[in-house]
């Protein structure tokens, strides 16, 4: 029991005292990052899912 409540002890030790957190600012420079990275691959995956819809329409039409 005394390695668990130990365990706990270090842990709490360690997220206080030695992990550097993110400013509230680099927080949510970082989320407009992903957002707008999550909406370029989407808009990509989107024309590509376009492209190849107009390809195969017109590989089973033309046979």
């Amino acid at each position: 029991m005394k390695k668990i409540v130990q365990y706990f002890k270090d842990s709490y030790n360690e997220l206080v005292h030695k992990v550097s957190w993110p400013t509230r600012a680099e927080l949510s420079n970082s989320a407009v990052v992903v957002l707008l990275a999550s909406i370029i691959i989407a808009l990509v995956v989107f024309a590509v899912d376009i492209v190849f819809e107009h390809a195969m329409r017109f590989v089973y039409n033309s046979i």
